[in-house]
């Protein structure tokens, strides 16, 4: 049953997925889906991917638009990226189809766990990381006149692109979490031009997971979209408020934030997967 209630809650939980996951960059998929196998544990992880692809291709375009006005998006590579990554997208909508509830509660926590371990590893220092092989310079300078410059091997990013894509379908994360730890701590990214730039890429990786779970029929009963629905219009304002508050927030403050958001939810799902929980 689909009351005005339940629309109320998910409107609010849209605003906060929308607040934190614009804020790090990572769309808020790795947050909201995992809360949506909480509260809906008997739903296929179809479902819940389908619904959260949705809901993280709108926090992607609202939270890019308000980053493009800070001019922080590395749009050469942002489409590069995105490119790479849409094949992924649609086979990883494909997949999920066939993945029984539990495994895919444990893949999702496991995968969290490692990119925490590895952010945390990895975050001394990140942004003057000088990655080897053939790298293209690029200068970016920001709205209120900060200059980001930096320079990215962008084959190696297509190519790790290729897999964030299907990952991130497949998990109905959208892939942020995944790129932004890539592009930071792997391409040299500095960490506000990777939350922006990732935001970006978001916008094409998930609309085409949505698209493919739409023709595939995932939503055909309508009770996804209604979900889908409210949670979109929380999390429409929220990745405003979330892009607002990122300039703000330094680079190692939203490296921690973003590790400590994965560490608990990946506790919470490999117990649930488990059957600890």
């Amino acid at each position: 049953m689909f009351t005005f209630t339940t629309a109320l809650l998910l409107l609010l939980l849209g605003f906060g997925v929308g607040v934190f996951g614009t804020l790090v960059g990572a769309g808020g998929g790795f947050v909201l889906t995992p809360v949506l196998l909480v509260l809906y544990p008997h739903e296929s992880p179809a479902r819940i991917t389908a619904i959260s692809l949705v809901v993280v291709f709108l926090n992607a375009l609202s939270g890019s638009s308000a980053y493009a006005r800070q001019r922080r998006i590395d749009y050469g590579s942002g489409l590069a990226f995105a490119a790479a990554a849409l094949p992924g997208s649609i086979g990883g909508a494909l997949v999920v189809r066939l993945a029984p509830v539990r495994l895919f509660d444990v893949l999702m926590g496991a995968t969290l766990a490692t990119l925490a371990v590895w952010l945390t590893q990895g975050s001394h220092g990140v942004t003057s990381s000088r990655p080897s092989g053939k790298r293209s310079e690029r200068v970016l300078t920001d709205r209120v006149g900060r200059q980001h410059r930096y320079r990215v091997p962008v084959r190696r990013g297509v190519i790790y692109s290729v897999g964030v894509g299907f990952i991130s379908s497949f998990l109905g994360i959208g892939g942020g979490v995944i790129h932004v730890p890539l592009m930071v701590g792997a391409l040299g990214f500095p960490t506000h031009i990777a939350t922006a730039t990732s935001h970006f890429v978001l916008t094409f990786m998930a609309a085409a997971g949505s698209i493919t779970h739409a023709i595939a029929g995932t939503f055909n009963d309508g009770v996804g979209l209604r979900r889908a629905a409210a949670l979109s219009v929380g999390v429409i304002g929220g990745a405003q408020l979330g892009a607002h508050l990122s300039q703000r927030a330094s680079g190692p403050l939203i490296r921690r934030l973003l590790a400590l958001g994965l560490v608990a939810l990946a506790i919470r799902l490999i117990l649930v997967g488990t059957g600890a929980a």
